[in-house]
């Protein structure tokens, strides 16, 4: 597909979600017992399941929260989508393609936004959203980069060199990479992690603006203060699993507490909570 990265946001309605995952789980293979296990009878290692029966759909438009401590599976479900590991089980799908069968369409249609800073040295930034448009048959993209750059804060920076950047104008890139090819499906794995507060305003005006014209947002954080005042709907994951999935102002209504942290807090403390609404 060659041609400019525009669509039309009338492009992205469609009867079918633009997320869907459908009992999905991973369990990631134990390592080797080794010879020395071998010879001594030891019983073979368990793998560890990071993902349990996963199901839930994002709408077209929406924008949706996944949030969870550290080792719930946030991850593992991202990588999932975008394809970099496979489920044990399940079925995942990005605009009705599936992950596996449809993979180079399902791609096309995400954008995603990695909690690591990840780059090339050799580049500048210009010629890193080039390269990045190029993964994607796009031809003549300068003026949606020059846009991108420009509501990221990094016009002048444009002809930087990568390693020249401070951290957190590297992530301003990241998010510049996903967004590149214009999807109508972003992923933002933990977008604000360390950055300053000009980053996030910035991030967070220019993000609101994309979902308003018909993107659909997926959004993985550790503020909660920023989940609650960006996402219509909220999932929790808990040891791989789906343990709450509703609106906020839901989710208070049933839990309990001040606010979106509150909540997140009790859940995760019960042990026997489980509020899944449709």
């Amino acid at each position: 597909m060659q041609g400019s990265a525009r669509q039309e946001p009338g492009l992205f309605l469609s009867a079918m979600p633009a997320l869907s995952l459908e009992n999905v789980s991973k369990v990631y293979a134990p390592r080797s017992r080794g010879f020395t296990g071998w010879l001594a009878h030891r019983p073979a290692r368990r793998g560890f399941q990071a993902l349990d029966g996963v199901s839930f759909t994002v709408e077209h438009g929406e924008f949706f929260g996944l949030l969870g401590p550290n080792g719930a599976g946030k991850t593992t479900l991202i990588s999932i989508l975008a394809g970099l590991t496979r489920a044990s089980s399940g079925r995942a799908r990005v605009c009705d393609y599936d992950v596996v069968d449809d993979f180079r369409q399902s791609r096309r249609s995400l954008g995603v936004v990695p909690q690591e800073i990840v780059y090339d040295p050799f580049f500048t930034v210009r010629e890193t959203l080039r390269i990045q448009s190029g993964y994607f048959g796009l031809r003549n993209n300068d003026d949606w980069i020059d846009e991108v750059l420009s509501n990221l804060g990094l016009a002048d920076k444009a002809d930087s060199n990568m390693r020249a950047l401070s951290g957190g104008m590297k992530r301003r890139v990241l998010v510049a990479q996903a967004l590149v090819h214009r999807p109508p499906v972003i992923i933002l794995d933990e977008p604000t992690a360390g950055v300053d507060v000009d980053l996030r305003r910035t991030l967070w005006e220019f993000i609101s603006r994309l979902n308003k014209e018909g993107h659909t947002v997926l959004l993985t954080t550790h503020y909660l203060e920023e989940a609650e005042a960006l996402c219509g709907r909220i999932a929790m994951l808990k040891q791989g699993r789906i343990v709450a999935l509703d609106t906020t102002p839901a989710l208070l209504a049933r839990v309990g507490g001040a606010d979106l942290e509150d909540v997140f807090v009790r859940i995760m403390h019960d042990d026997d909570y489980l509020g899944v609404s449709a």
